[in-house]
């Protein structure tokens, strides 16, 4: 064996136990979000302390957030079938009632309930276009509606980024239906933008026929 083909095995295998040590990693983390509730940046980071004890995560063998929602997927499969699937049709459906509400605003649902992952401690996260973020608010109050303000940032919700820095989008959130609802506020032209269309996203239509499929299966 000469040094070079001998370097490539090494190679093989340092490869090989990166991807082993993500996998556990996110393995760790789905049960943690699943579980717990926990953000994708804390799951990450305790499922990383579990697997590698006092070692420091190098960024290469942190799972991305689409790993990690692929192992939430097998541990509802797994572990809750029983009520998963009913809290995620809840989910959906308080969503739907929501978004028809708002539907003067283009709302678009994401995140974990439009995926499928969502368990016990999601949220809904909806996607609202508008000319004036003052619309909504107004909306909102004059329906009675308490919410608070802040700010979301594309790598915390899988927002499209602007020339690679996230940025920030004011955010509405409030209670309803006993669940916590985001409205995070967009300009119409963001509708439009190439980047944006990348992020998962689901109208009133397609929500519909989501909960209609899951339903009938």
């Amino acid at each position: 064996m000469t040094p070079f083909s001998a370097m490539t095995d090494l190679e093989r295998s340092h490869k090989g136990q990166m991807e082993e040590i993500r996998h556990q990693i996110a393995t760790v983390a789905a049960k943690l979000i699943a579980e717990d509730g926990a953000t994708y940046a804390i799951a990450k980071s305790k499922a990383a302390q579990q697997v590698l004890g006092k070692n420091k995560a190098a960024q290469e063998v942190l799972p991305d957030n689409e790993t990690i929602d692929q192992q939430i997927h097998v541990y509802n499969q797994l572990f809750l079938s029983h009520s998963q699937p009913q809290r995620l049709l809840h989910l959906r459906t308080c969503a739907l009632k929501v978004m028809q509400e708002l539907a003067q605003f283009m709302p678009h649902l994401t995140g974990a309930v439009l995926n499928g992952t969502a368990g016990e401690h999601s949220e809904i996260v909806l996607h609202l276009f508008v000319d004036n973020t003052k619309d909504v608010a107004i909306y909102l109050l004059n329906k009675g509606i308490q919410f608070d303000v802040s700010e979301s940032h594309s790598q915390q919700t899988n927002l499209p980024k602007n020339k690679g820095r996230a940025e920030p989008q004011e955010t509405l959130s409030f209670m309803l239906h006993n669940e916590v609802i985001h409205l995070i506020l967009f300009s119409v032209d963001d509708l439009r933008n190439s980047s944006a269309k990348k992020t998962p996203r689901a109208t009133i239509e397609a929500l519909q026929l989501l909960i209609e499929e899951s339903k009938s299966t």
